[in-house]
């Protein structure tokens, strides 16, 4: 079987994107982005995106290409994602998804649930009518007008009730009508490789504590300042980046630098806990790995693959 993509995932700082870039230098590849906050260009420094410098080793896609005013949404994402892989079928080189977040991986493989698009106009008055409301009086109100995704949605979980609200509005019906159909895969579980970076727990906390201070260090203050100054919907998933709402706390005098950068460490290691349990319990058949060890297990698998590429050095 040939494969026709390497998937690698894992949790924050797990060292995904070095194998990622040692992989395509020596397999002639793409390092395609998967993670949802690297595709922001305002936080290069805030969501560890590769360097200049990596970035021209190989070719890099998805990163850095969508303005932080964006609702980026995983459709949208599947559909630079489709390109991305088009293109780098078409120059001969080996496409590799590099990132954290479950549901692009799962959107590639499986597809989207096939919900309409919301009008731009639909979803700016459902956010603004919604404004300064409590979020239980919205949730109130989803069960006023679609009870089905009411029961389904928490009543604290405010993105997703007011998602199920925009599409109530745009098409008159009921989210859960199109949650059960679903559309539009890349790629599939036998033309691809999947390998999860599972890193000891007690070392990955030290290292996103340790990356953390990093970031402050190399200008992630600097950025988080930038990303303030334009005043963006603070629903906006670029607002709610690992250590932004700790940092912007910070700049408005309602906490210290220290306490910032401790809220920002916590944040970043409770997103890698979840990391975990999501791709165990949602992502089955992905080879599991040690960071140290999973260069030679992409190795391997592609020998055993009988990948017809020229030879490099589960759950």
């Amino acid at each position: 079987m040939a494969i026709r993509a390497v998937l690698i995932a894992g949790p924050t700082a797990s060292g995904k994107s070095a194998l990622a870039l040692a992989l395509a230098g020596e397999r002639a590849g793409t390092v395609i982005n998967a993670d949802s906050m690297q595709v922001y260009r305002d936080l290069r420094v805030l969501t560890a995106r590769p360097t200049p410098a990596e970035e021209a080793q190989v070719p890099h896609r998805l990163y850095g290409h969508v303005d932080g005013a964006v609702n980026f949404s995983v459709a949208r994402y599947l559909a630079d994602a489709r390109r991305a892989l088009e293109e780098a079928e078409h120059r001969g080189l080996l496409p590799i998804f590099v990132g954290g977040t479950g549901l692009y991986f799962k959107a590639m493989l499986e597809g989207l649930s096939d919900i309409p698009p919301v009008p731009d106009a639909v979803r700016d008055e459902v956010r603004r009518a919604g404004e300064g409301r409590p979020t239980l009086e919205l949730h109130a109100q989803l069960m006023g007008r679609d009870p089905a995704a009411a029961a389904r949605v928490a009543p604290s979980d405010r993105l997703r009730i007011l998602r199920a609200l925009e599409v109530h509005a745009a098409t008159g019906r009921s989210i859960t009508e199109f949650q059960g159909r679903k559309s539009g895969a890349l790629l599939s579980e036998h033309d691809t490789l999947r390998v999860f970076l599972a890193p000891d727990r007690a070392a990955l906390r030290e290292r996103i504590n340790a990356r953390f201070k990093t970031m402050i260090a190399e200008g992630a203050l600097e950025e988080a300042r930038a990303l303030a100054e334009r005043r963006l919907d603070p629903l906006l998933p670029v607002m709610r980046a690992h250590g932004v709402p700790a940092l912007m706390a910070h700049l408005r005098g309602e906490m210290t630098l220290e306490e910032a950068i401790a809220r920002g460490q916590a944040d970043t290691r409770a997103y890698a806990k979840r990391q975990f349990t999501w791709f165990r319990h949602q992502m089955p058949g992905w080879i599991a790995a040690a960071p140290e060890e999973a260069h030679e297990v992409v190795r391997a698998a592609m020998r055993s693959a009988a990948d017809p590429l020229p030879p490099g050095g589960g759950w």
